[in-house]
């Protein structure tokens, strides 16, 4: 964190937790009341004003960036298509033949279907219309779509009846959207009725694997959807800052980037012929 900066006036003080949440990736609230000379009453009432404007999200101890909101499904199946389309090939192929499979709505999670192979005798179970659609003529993939209000904006069904339909389920893998990961907040969404499904489902699943874009590495979003723990597989872009994965692989998680991933799955392929890499998501 910065020098001492005492006796600014609370939006002075404002501008500069900005500033260092964006250098630094969060703050201390301990380390901002030492800084600016200020009682711990005072920095809290500064984080929960910046967090009641979207800039940041308040965690225990201090706050991390508000996760980004791309806006409806629609539109962000458009923003960053190659980076959702080079992690959405990296999920895809590491499944293992005759697994049953969760892809949880969201723009990546689409670019996880569209690159699904034939011929594995999947069973892809989704509450996405779109992710349904897109695999509806997949040989040899068995398709499930739970049921529920469907939610223009995040174009998937949600609330009690799709709830309950997922509580059925227990899949081999959940691929799972996340609006924002941090090793310590943990995955975060912006939707309640999102958290609880997506909650409900990581409870039951084997193995979870999230595709994390560059901005939401580091991030928190308003619900809570689950802690970290080691069935979890994060993806992230090839050029994803190496400092910005340490805390996640301090606590021994696992963590490819998108061409690694593809590498070592073909690799496996071509020594095996068989469908899928040896460190296949189970």
């Amino acid at each position: 964190m910065g020098e001492a900066t005492p006796h600014l006036l609370a939006r002075q003080r404002q501008a500069v937790i900005r500033e260092w949440l964006q250098r630094d990736g969060r703050v201390v609230a301990a380390e901002l009341s030492a800084n600016f000379g200020v009682s711990d009453d005072t920095v809290r009432r500064d984080l929960r004003e910046l967090a009641a404007s979207g800039e940041c999200r308040r965690v225990y101890g201090g706050a991390l960036p508000f996760a980004p909101d791309g806006g409806s499904f629609k539109n962000r199946q458009d923003q960053d298509k190659s980076r959702k389309l080079l992690l959405g090939r990296a999920i895809a192929s590491t499944f293992e033949p005759g697994s049953t499979i969760f892809i949880d709505a969201g723009s990546t999670n689409l670019a996880v279907a569209e690159a699904l192979p034939s011929g594995l005798g999947l069973t892809i179970v989704t509450n996405t219309p779109a992710i349904a659609c897109t695999l509806a003529e997949r040989s040899g993939t068995t398709v499930v779509m739970l049921g529920g209000r469907f939610d223009g904006r995040s174009g998937a069904c949600l609330g009690a009846q799709t709830l309950r339909e997922a509580e059925r389920i227990r899949p081999s893998v959940l691929v799972l959207g996340a609006c924002g990961i941090d090793a310590e907040a943990g995955i975060t969404t912006h939707d309640l009725e999102e958290a609880d499904l997506k909650a409900s489902l990581a409870s039951r699943a084997e193995t979870i694997a999230v595709a994390a874009t560059n901005d939401k590495i580091g991030t928190a979003a308003s619900f809570v959807v689950a802690a970290l723990d080691r069935r979890l597989r994060l993806f992230v872009e090839p050029d994803c800052d190496a400092a910005a994965l340490t805390p996640f692989e301090a606590q021994g998680l696992r963590v490819l980037r998108a061409e690694e991933a593809a590498s070592e799955t073909s690799i496996a392929r071509r020594r095996t012929g068989a469908p899928v890499s040896q460190g296949a998501l189970r």
